[in-house]
């Protein structure tokens, strides 16, 4: 997944920004709403992490003219007001989660991962793939029975593929998935993940549609 993160607390921010890298996914730290507003008219992120407080704003205007857009978006707040009253309104101004600071960076992780899950239609953490059965809560893999050793990038990847089982997957659009906006990406970086994929979990699991992209190959 490609997050955004708008946060002004430096080291909250990077602790957060660690977290996410650590997990395999891409994201792009933003400290103002300014920033934000442009970014995500040129990005299609997969979710926000959005501070209520930042220099230039409230994050609940910002969240209420994403929605009011039609920008789907999911949106987990992460905030220190706490008051039920303030988790009324950010839930009503259509956010997806709310977490209170401090929060437990491994319970931001798996937040992540269950508002993800929802947006991609399936909400059960299990899925089976021909001889695959994944756990996206834990993140493990088993083929065959036998349980597979996959590094952040590569369940990053999968999990990408997963989350659109059948649709055609630029090489752009991986490598956006995959890095934040000022990472250096070298050429043949998503070729390299795939093929080590391929030789963990099978030739079948990605299709290649040379000169478009990959797909998740058929179970």
């Amino acid at each position: 997944m490609r997050i955004l993160l708008i946060e002004d607390d430096t080291v909250l921010g990077a602790a957060v920004r660690d977290q996410i890298a650590a997990d395999g996914q891409s994201v792009d730290w933003l400290t103002r709403l300014d920033a934000a507003g442009s970014a995500v008219k040129s990005t299609p992120y997969d979710l926000i992490l959005l501070d209520l407080m930042l220099p230039d704003g409230r994050g609940i205007g910002f969240l209420k003219g994403l929605r009011a857009r039609g920008d789907v978006t999911p949106v987990i707040i992460l905030t220190a007001l706490d008051q039920v009253s303030d988790r009324i309104e950010g839930l009503n101004a259509g956010a997806d989660d709310y977490l209170v600071k401090p929060f437990d960076l491994a319970e931001l992780s798996a937040r992540i991962g269950s508002v993800a899950r929802r947006y991609s239609g399936n909400p059960n953490p299990i899925v089976t793939h021909g001889p695959l059965e994944i756990d996206l809560a834990v993140r493990s893999v088993h083929c065959d029975g036998r349980p597979v050793q996959l590094t952040a990038r590569e369940w990053a990847l999968l999990e990408a593929f997963l989350a659109r089982p059948g649709q055609l997957l630029s090489k752009a659009q991986l490598e956006e998935k995959l890095y934040a906006f000022d990472a250096e990406v070298e050429s043949n970086t998503i070729e390299v993940h795939v093929s080590r994929l391929r030789k963990k979990l099978g030739a079948a699991v990605i299709d290649t549609e040379r000169g478009l992209g990959y797909r998740l190959g058929k179970a």
